[in-house]
């Protein structure tokens, strides 16, 4: 880790959830070298209202835009977990770590989250228990994130990514 990034990482709202996935708050670009002495190679925002702050580093590390809204009135599109869960998962499977955030890191960003998880192997359930176990922000049980949830599961298991 280079000098100064351990101080840089403690200002940072995020959270290891497994060695390959972190989740937090939306990071500034000078937070970008810090991610990536953590292993993140893959920052996925799913925020509507604010685009991924361009990397103007000459970093190894992808920007997935995943514009979602934080409402029940408008659920989180089962593609867009799937497209995440794809990319996440083929990130961690190449020995890189994912950065998944909203704003606040409880809804959207954990939903991201427990779509990659699931995508590797985690029940729904366990999933969403472990989020809330390594996040104590997190909130996956919120109704309609939990609905989201549970509907991007069941997608996967059936393996129907269209």
């Amino acid at each position: 880790m280079r000098k100064g990034a351990r101080d840089k990482i403690a200002l940072m709202d995020f959270s290891k959830i497994t060695d390959g996935l972190f989740i937090g708050t939306t990071p500034h670009t000078e937070d970008y070298p810090s991610l990536h002495d953590l292993g993140v190679r893959l920052i996925i925002n799913m925020r509507w209202e604010h685009r991924p702050q361009p990397n103007p580093f000459d970093l190894d590390m992808k920007l997935l835009w995943l514009r979602t809204i934080d409402s029940p009135l408008v659920p989180i599109p089962i593609h867009k977990l799937i497209l995440g869960a794809l990319a996440g998962s083929e990130t961690i499977r190449a020995g890189g770590a994912v950065y998944t955030h909203c704003a606040y890191g409880r809804h959207r960003g954990v939903a991201m989250g427990a779509a990659i998880l699931i995508a590797q192997g985690h029940s729904p359930r366990k999933a969403m228990d472990l989020i809330k176990a390594k996040r104590s922000v997190a909130n996956p049980d919120i109704f309609y994130i939990r609905r989201r949830i549970l509907k991007f599961a069941k997608r996967w298991k059936r393996g129907n990514f269209a």
